[in-house]
């Protein structure tokens, strides 16, 4: 009798988790084999900066997994195992240079009176957004719960034209391919109400310009409203850890410190995959890998079909980011107190300042003035640093991944290594332009750089941490290729999965939930 695992898998993010859980579920034997000492990916926890105070290494909000289809099905098993979410009614603000500020909360009739302030045509606007969230909401999310494959995309499609109308369907079609300006300033007046939305595109590769980036912002304020956001009780490796022990607890392994040098195929089939120090892992169905498109056509070598390695080769990043870890003897003087209720706050003052912002990243320039995502997961979650004290989770964006020059004219380094602690001070300096005697409060900080997030985490090349750019060319059913987006490949038995395929990038496990759906039948 075969002692061999029906499936292989390359990588123990989270995608290549639920995608293990789920197999193991419908009764596959499953065997994960990832490079690095601990499993989870860009979804880690860990205490960077002093003892007692935990930091989510790169993903910390996890309101996508608790709302995914993986978690609805197996919740009751995950729980089992420990999973457990920190709740929070104020999800995300943005403050602006003027003191004034705009915060999106868990209470319709809060978050009205807030965006009143700011203009009564954008409150009545925000009220009629809010009227149509659950009916827009179930057309989007059926398009982006949806395969990728021209059958399921098919039958949506005829789905949402019997339900729509025709031009309810092709004003779908429309706000997908929008960029978020221009569904910005056809909905909202105030540029404070468009900045504190518009930044929610920078958390992918959405700048304000970029066609299909509306939908971003649409989701995170309309759901963030309805619902709320969710942390990981303790940490985001809260769902790490919980997948683990099922697939364990099913039979199944994770093996770390084993990185996969190689995928054994011959004849257009594949077989399995060869570890670094030598080892033969067979696969009696299937090998899963959740790696970057380049790393996969250097794992196979080819794979006979041209278009497709082309496809891997080529395939674009997103700009980088850098990560600032701080330790915290207590939160920043917000200009207004209510600020320091929310798990994030934005310090993205204009849609023209993210735009210049990307752009210059993308040309490889240190930003001038860098848009800075401010976590406070304390705030939600005091477990996380010892009692009176906090973490801040700082999310730096843009940054390139291979620097060219300062957009600001005085950083001259040009490797990482050199310019980490001048960038991360011009970072520091807007937060305490912000909120005045921020540094002094600093008990200890860790700083991430974009090459050390690849160097920890292949897939983030260049710090991309979406593992490649989500513009319209690349996504949908080009996500990583036209043909492909169902996470097949031109080999027999060699699935791709990762945020590199459809749906992409996010906490919600979409990629290796649909795979493993596709390979178990259900």
């Amino acid at each position: 009798m075969t002692t061999n695992p029906d499936a292989v898998i390359i990588g123990a993010g989270h995608n290549s988790l639920a995608c293990a859980c789920h197999l193991a579920a419908r009764g596959w034997k499953v065997a994960v084999y990832e490079q690095n000492a601990a499993p989870g990916g860009a979804v880690k926890t860990g205490e960077y900066t002093l003892p007692g105070f935990r930091h989510d290494w790169a993903a910390m909000n996890l309101s996508l997994f608790a709302g995914s289809a993986f978690h609805t099905q197996h919740a009751a098993e995950l729980a089992g195992h420990g999973l457990g979410f920190a709740p929070t009614a104020n999800p995300f603000s943005s403050v602006f240079p003027d003191g004034r500020w705009l915060g999106i909360s868990n209470d319709p009739a809060l978050t009205t009176a807030r965006v009143r302030g700011f203009s009564g045509a954008d409150a009545d606007a925000w009220t009629a957004l809010t009227a149509r969230f659950p009916a827009e909401a179930e057309a989007i999310f059926g398009v982006l719960g949806s395969p990728m494959n021209l059958r399921a995309f098919s039958s949506l499609g005829w789905k949402t034209w019997r339900k729509r109308g025709g031009g309810g369907t092709l004003d779908l079609a429309r706000f997908l391919m929008m960029s978020p300006r221009a569904w910005l300033d056809q909905t909202f007046e105030s540029d404070h109400v468009k900045a504190t939305l518009a930044a929610w595109g920078m958390h992918l590769d959405f700048a304000p310009d970029v066609a299909g980036g509306a939908v971003f912002p649409y989701l995170e304020a309309m759901a963030g409203q309805a619902f709320g956001m969710v942390l990981g009780a303790g940490g985001a490796d809260a769902m790490t850890r919980a997948m683990v022990k099922m697939i364990e607890a099913r039979g199944g392994a994770v093996h770390c410190n084993s990185p996969v040098a190689g995928i054994n195929h011959a004849a257009g089939r594949a077989f399995g995959v060869i570890l670094k120090d030598g080892t033969l892992i067979d696969a009696e169905k299937a090998v899963i890998a959740n790696v970057a498109p380049s790393a996969l056509l250097k794992l196979t070598g080819g794979s006979g079909d041209s278009r497709h390695d082309t496809a891997m080769e080529k395939f674009q990043h997103a700009p980088g980011t850098m990560m600032i870890h701080l330790a915290m003897d207590a939160l920043p003087d917000w200009p207004a107190p209510e600020l320091k209720r929310f798990a994030y706050v934005h310090l993205a003052p204009s849609m023209d300042q993210m735009a210049r912002t990307y752009t210059q990243a993308k040309a490889g320039l240190l930003p001038d003035e860098p848009v800075i995502v401010c976590g406070q997961p304390t705030v939600v979650d005091p477990s996380r640093a010892p009692a009176g004290k906090h973490v801040l989770w700082l999310q730096v964006r843009m940054a390139p991944g291979q620097i060219k020059g300062d957009a600001k004219g005085e950083i001259t380094a040009t490797s990482w290594a050199e310019a980490a602690e001048p960038f991360a001070g011009r970072a520091l300096d807007i937060l305490e332009g912000y909120a005045p005697g921020t540094r002094s409060k600093i008990l200890a900080q860790h700083i991430v750089t974009p090459d050390m997030l690849e160097a920890d985490n292949p897939n983030l090349i260049g710090g991309d941490q979406v593992c490649g750019s989500h513009h319209l060319h690349q996504h949908f059913m080009n996500r990583p290729a036209r043909g492909y987006a169902d996470g097949t490949t031109p080999i027999k038995n060699l699935y791709h999965t990762g945020a590199a395929v459809w749906p992409g990038g996010g906490t919600g496990a979409g990629p290796g939930t649909l795979l493993a759906k596709k390979l178990a039948g259900n």
